[in-house]
């Protein structure tokens, strides 16, 4: 079987790594936005639906390829779902990820309801005009922790606890949080649609 290529719609290092080890047993060919120089996309979407597909249409429309593109973030019941789609910039524009959880810690305090959850939307897109977009969406159930643990993933990863466990997910080896995660099901999803559908 030929291998081939699509582009993965975002620049984050972390992500990349981690469709990559996801996608390792199939003959894809997973390469970066980043690779071709393509500008990002203006995330002006509601949802992490809209978001994603807007990602995914940019990447096909600049390198002419298949994209697959991903929209997640961490949705705290305690701030009403926030910080949601705003996650990446929930510090403000150019934040880093540490910038960002130390906002959500510091908005945490004193709070004991203290339920979250990853959400995760994959988006596939054959070409910028593909009218139907397959679309794979999957949760991971957690708390937010009191402090950061562990030196593993990215993003949210030191604050959030796994399940009802005191271990965050930064915590967890790759393969055991691409076996429990939101993009690590959302990706399993993913894949039974190609299945299905033949391009796999």
């Amino acid at each position: 079987m030929s291998i081939q290529s699509i582009v993965l719609a975002t620049g984050n290092a972390g992500k990349v790594r981690e469709f990559a080890q996801l996608l390792a047993d199939y003959p894809l060919e997973i390469l970066p936005q980043s690779q071709f120089n393509v500008a990002e996309a203006v995330e002006d979407g509601t949802t992490f639906v809209e978001n994603a597909i807007i990602k995914a249409r940019n990447a096909a429309r600049a390198t002419g390829l298949p994209a697959i593109a991903d929209d997640s973030g961490i949705e705290v019941d305690a701030l009403n779902g926030r910080p949601g789609i705003y996650s990446a910039r929930f510090a403000g524009e150019g934040a880093s990820a540490t910038d960002n959880w130390q906002k959500l810690l510091a908005e945490m305090t004193g709070q004991e309801q203290r339920n979250a959850r990853f959400q995760c939307v994959l988006v596939y897109m054959r070409h910028a005009e593909d009218p139907s977009p397959i679309i794979a969406q999957a949760s991971w159930e957690g708390r937010i922790g009191d402090a950061a643990r562990g030196e593993h993933g990215h993003g949210y990863d030191p604050i959030f606890l796994v399940g009802n466990s005191d271990q965050s997910a930064a915590e967890l080896s790759d393969a055991e949080k691409n076996a429990l995660s939101h993009r690590g099901k959302a990706m399993n999803e993913l894949l039974a649609q190609f299945k299905a559908k033949g391009i796999l």
